[in-house]
Protein backbone atom coordinates (compact mmCIF):
# COMPACT_ATOMS: atom_id res chain seq x y z
CA UNK A 1 0.00 0.00 0.00
CA UNK A 2 1.47 3.37 -0.96
CA UNK A 3 1.75 6.34 1.38
CA UNK A 4 -0.88 8.20 -0.66
CA UNK A 5 -3.34 5.32 -0.31
CA UNK A 6 -2.89 5.12 3.44
CA UNK A 7 -3.38 8.84 4.00
CA UNK A 8 -6.56 9.28 1.93
CA UNK A 9 -8.81 7.14 4.16
CA UNK A 10 -8.71 9.34 7.27
CA UNK A 11 -8.81 12.51 5.16
CA UNK A 12 -11.93 11.25 3.38
CA UNK A 13 -13.54 10.40 6.75
CA UNK A 14 -12.56 13.81 8.12
CA UNK A 15 -14.06 15.56 5.10
CA UNK A 16 -17.27 13.56 5.49
CA UNK A 17 -17.41 14.42 9.21
CA UNK A 18 -16.82 18.11 8.47
CA UNK A 19 -19.50 18.08 5.78
CA UNK A 20 -21.93 16.40 8.19
CA UNK A 21 -21.05 18.90 10.93
CA UNK A 22 -21.72 21.73 8.47
CA UNK A 23 -25.03 20.06 7.54
CA UNK A 24 -26.00 19.91 11.22
CA UNK A 25 -25.18 23.60 11.72
CA UNK A 26 -27.15 24.57 8.60
CA UNK A 27 -30.07 22.38 9.73
CA UNK A 28 -30.19 24.08 13.15
CA UNK A 29 -30.12 27.49 11.48
CA UNK A 30 -32.85 26.46 9.03
CA UNK A 31 -35.05 25.04 11.82
CA UNK A 32 -34.55 28.27 13.77
CA UNK A 33 -35.54 30.35 10.73
CA UNK A 34 -38.60 28.20 10.15
CA UNK A 35 -39.63 28.54 13.79
CA UNK A 36 -39.06 32.29 14.09
CA UNK A 37 -39.95 33.56 10.61
CA UNK A 38 -42.39 30.86 9.55
CA UNK A 39 -40.34 30.02 6.46
CA UNK A 40 -41.66 26.95 4.60
CA UNK A 41 -39.69 23.76 4.01
CA UNK A 42 -39.14 24.13 0.25
CA UNK A 43 -38.18 27.78 0.64
CA UNK A 44 -35.67 27.01 3.40
CA UNK A 45 -34.12 24.19 1.34
CA UNK A 46 -33.72 26.46 -1.67
CA UNK A 47 -32.43 29.35 0.39
CA UNK A 48 -29.84 27.39 2.36
CA UNK A 49 -28.63 25.27 -0.51
CA UNK A 50 -28.14 28.23 -2.86
CA UNK A 51 -27.16 31.05 -0.52
CA UNK A 52 -25.74 29.64 2.72
CA UNK A 53 -24.16 26.21 2.48
CA UNK A 54 -20.58 26.55 1.27
CA UNK A 55 -20.97 30.31 0.74
CA UNK A 56 -19.78 33.46 2.46
CA UNK A 57 -22.62 35.09 4.39
CA UNK A 58 -22.21 38.37 6.26
CA UNK A 59 -18.44 37.95 6.32
CA UNK A 60 -18.47 34.33 7.55
CA UNK A 61 -17.46 31.48 5.28
CA UNK A 62 -19.81 28.51 5.63
CA UNK A 63 -18.29 25.09 5.04
CA UNK A 64 -19.59 22.92 2.24
CA UNK A 65 -22.24 20.69 3.75
CA UNK A 66 -23.62 17.32 2.87
CA UNK A 67 -26.85 18.64 1.33
CA UNK A 68 -28.65 15.30 1.54
CA UNK A 69 -27.88 15.06 5.27
CA UNK A 70 -29.10 18.65 5.77
CA UNK A 71 -32.37 17.71 4.07
CA UNK A 72 -32.73 14.51 6.12
CA UNK A 73 -32.35 16.40 9.40
CA UNK A 74 -34.65 19.32 8.56
CA UNK A 75 -37.31 17.18 6.88
CA UNK A 76 -37.06 14.51 9.57
CA UNK A 77 -37.50 17.00 12.40
CA UNK A 78 -40.59 18.42 10.73
CA UNK A 79 -42.07 14.97 10.05
CA UNK A 80 -41.55 13.82 13.65
CA UNK A 81 -41.71 17.15 15.49
CA UNK A 82 -44.71 16.38 17.69
CA UNK A 83 -43.15 13.15 19.04
CA UNK A 84 -39.69 14.74 19.33
CA UNK A 85 -41.13 17.66 21.30
CA UNK A 86 -42.88 15.29 23.73
CA UNK A 87 -39.66 13.35 24.23
CA UNK A 88 -37.66 16.54 24.83
CA UNK A 89 -40.35 17.88 27.20
CA UNK A 90 -39.97 14.73 29.31
CA UNK A 91 -36.20 15.22 29.48
CA UNK A 92 -36.45 18.90 30.48
CA UNK A 93 -36.90 19.82 34.12
CA UNK A 94 -40.49 20.16 35.23
CA UNK A 95 -41.84 23.65 34.71
CA UNK A 96 -39.72 24.28 31.60
CA UNK A 97 -41.60 22.82 28.64
CA UNK A 98 -39.90 23.08 25.27
CA UNK A 99 -42.24 25.87 24.15
CA UNK A 100 -40.71 28.12 26.87
CA UNK A 101 -37.16 27.50 25.62
CA UNK A 102 -35.58 30.01 23.21
CA UNK A 103 -36.08 29.14 19.51
CA UNK A 104 -32.41 28.42 18.79
CA UNK A 105 -32.23 26.00 21.71
CA UNK A 106 -35.41 24.29 20.48
CA UNK A 107 -33.83 23.87 17.05
CA UNK A 108 -30.65 22.36 18.52
CA UNK A 109 -32.54 19.94 20.77
CA UNK A 110 -34.99 18.90 18.05
CA UNK A 111 -32.22 18.19 15.54
CA UNK A 112 -30.20 16.27 18.14
CA UNK A 113 -33.23 14.29 19.28
CA UNK A 114 -34.06 13.45 15.66
CA UNK A 115 -30.58 12.06 15.01
CA UNK A 116 -30.58 10.09 18.24
CA UNK A 117 -33.95 8.56 17.39
CA UNK A 118 -33.59 7.96 13.65
CA UNK A 119 -29.89 7.89 12.73
CA UNK A 120 -28.62 4.78 14.49
CA UNK A 121 -25.66 4.76 12.08
CA UNK A 122 -24.23 7.79 13.94
CA UNK A 123 -22.85 7.03 17.43
CA UNK A 124 -24.90 8.67 20.18
CA UNK A 125 -21.85 10.36 21.71
CA UNK A 126 -21.05 11.96 18.34
CA UNK A 127 -24.60 13.33 18.05
CA UNK A 128 -24.52 14.80 21.57
CA UNK A 129 -21.05 16.29 21.09
CA UNK A 130 -21.88 17.84 17.71
CA UNK A 131 -25.04 19.56 18.94
CA UNK A 132 -23.40 20.75 22.16
CA UNK A 133 -20.68 22.33 19.99
CA UNK A 134 -23.34 24.00 17.83
CA UNK A 135 -25.12 25.35 20.91
CA UNK A 136 -21.80 26.61 22.28
CA UNK A 137 -21.34 28.73 19.13
CA UNK A 138 -24.55 30.66 19.86
CA UNK A 139 -25.35 30.57 23.58
CA UNK A 140 -23.68 30.71 26.97
CA UNK A 141 -22.39 27.99 29.25
CA UNK A 142 -25.66 27.46 31.14
CA UNK A 143 -27.68 26.92 27.97
CA UNK A 144 -24.98 24.68 26.51
CA UNK A 145 -25.08 22.64 29.72
CA UNK A 146 -28.83 22.26 29.36
CA UNK A 147 -28.45 21.01 25.78
CA UNK A 148 -25.81 18.55 26.95
CA UNK A 149 -27.98 17.30 29.83
CA UNK A 150 -31.12 16.90 27.69
CA UNK A 151 -29.39 15.20 24.76
CA UNK A 152 -27.34 12.96 27.05
CA UNK A 153 -30.54 11.91 28.83
CA UNK A 154 -32.24 11.20 25.50
CA UNK A 155 -29.19 9.32 24.23
CA UNK A 156 -29.17 7.08 27.29
CA UNK A 157 -32.89 6.40 26.86
CA UNK A 158 -32.88 5.85 23.10
CA UNK A 159 -29.44 4.28 22.70
CA UNK A 160 -28.62 2.61 26.00
CA UNK A 161 -26.49 0.03 24.15
CA UNK A 162 -24.11 2.83 23.10
CA UNK A 163 -23.27 3.49 26.75
CA UNK A 164 -22.87 0.02 28.23
CA UNK A 165 -24.06 -0.96 31.70
CA UNK A 166 -24.71 1.82 34.17
CA UNK A 167 -22.92 2.06 37.53
CA UNK A 168 -25.70 0.17 39.32
CA UNK A 169 -25.19 -2.81 37.00
CA UNK A 170 -21.52 -3.40 37.91
CA UNK A 171 -20.81 -6.20 40.37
Amino acid sequence: MSQATRSTGPQREERKANRRGAARLAAVQALYQMDVAGTGLNEVFAQFESHWIGQEVEGSQYLPAEAAYFRVIVGGVLDDQRALDQTIDQALNKGWPLRRIEALMRAVMRAGAFELKHRKDVPARVVVSEYVDIAHAFVGKDETGMVNAVLDDLARQMRSDDFGPGPEQHS
